[in-house]
């Protein structure tokens, strides 16, 4: 079974102008749409395009919490989320005109109780279990959040996927995650410089493998992505021909796409090839990758 945690869901309110945003004034939107995600559900998502049974866990409040789970269930995802007794699920408006302006809401408060009940249902996870953690951690709770979560699952043949930055990142290598997923500019930060080069981009990678992570798997936007698995293979891969016209989710569905195929096969080569033609799915589309969309680049790749 797969576990996704998403500490911050949220209902993503889409605005699309004709014109650019002035500020100030009046701007009557040609079109709207709400998207339900959150780089957890997000994940959660592509993974059930792709036949993958999972769970969505995470935190929700309010009479926006509880549209955001029958929307998730309308969908065909299952949920198991703590709710929480203050606050309300957070509402992002993401104004489309030209360029894209963004105002993410700040979302609840989690209290330590809460934290408690999460941990209560991570206790079921079995062996051979796959628990992706994504995404930041809310200012409500301590930055060793996913620490804590890894510490307590250690030894217990959960395999952990982890697609965070900076220290959130480095601080859990210590607990030889399955997986983890910087971008070539998230890893270059954490090694202290620019990668400009495959070369220097399989070093930096080894670098946190001497760390503790298995499996470091690299996007670079339109340059593809590479592999360092843990038997020490290079993998690499370009993408496939489209225009972006979607940028978010698309790490989160190579992830799903990595993760499913690695469960499917067992392969590195083909969970890589699954990665790359799922977020490049979502890059081509409006939306999250569906099975079509997939489908069709794995031919190309």
């Amino acid at each position: 079974m797969i576990y996704t945690v998403t500490f911050n869901p949220a209902i993503d309110y889409v605005v699309r102008l004709d014109a650019p945003l002035e500020v100030g004034e009046v701007n009557r939107a040609k079109g709207e749409d709400c998207v339900l995600g959150g780089k957890g559900i997000n994940v959660s998502g592509v993974l059930a395009q792709l036949g993958c049974e999972g769970v969505a866990l995470g935190f929700v409040a309010g009479e926006t919490g509880a549209w955001l789970e029958r929307g998730l269930a309308a969908q065909g995802l299952k949920t198991d989320f703590v709710h929480l007794e203050q606050g309300m699920t957070r509402i992002n408006v993401k104004i489309k005109a030209g360029q894209e302006t963004e105002l993410n809401g700040a979302g609840p408060d989690i209290p330590e109780s809460a934290m408690q009940e999460l941990e209560k249902k991570l206790d079921s996870l079995n062996e051979d279990d796959i628990l992706i953690l994504a995404g930041s951690i809310p200012a409500s709770l301590s930055q060793d959040t996913y620490e804590r979560l890894l510490a307590r699952l250690q030894g217990r043949g959960v395999r952990a996927v982890v697609d965070a930055t900076r220290d959130l990142l480095v601080n859990v290598l210590q607990y030889h995650p399955f997986l983890i997923k910087p971008n070539n500019h998230e890893l270059g930060e954490i090694v202290g410089r620019v990668l400009t080069t495959d070369e220097e981009i399989i070093a930096a990678a080894r670098t946190l493998q001497e760390k503790g992570a298995c499996n470091v798997l690299v996007s670079m936007a339109g340059d593809g992505a590479l592999l360092v698995d843990e038997n020490g293979e290079v993998h690499r891969i370009g993408c496939p021909k489209g225009k972006v016209v979607n940028s978010v989710g698309a790490g989160d569905s190579m992830v799903a796409g990595f993760v499913a195929g690695w469960m499917q096969t067992r392969s590195y080569s083909f969970a890589l090839r699954l990665g790359t033609a799922c977020g490049s799915a979502t890059a081509f589309s409006l939306g999250l990758a569906t099975k079509e969309k997939i489908d069709e680049l794995m031919k190309e790749i």
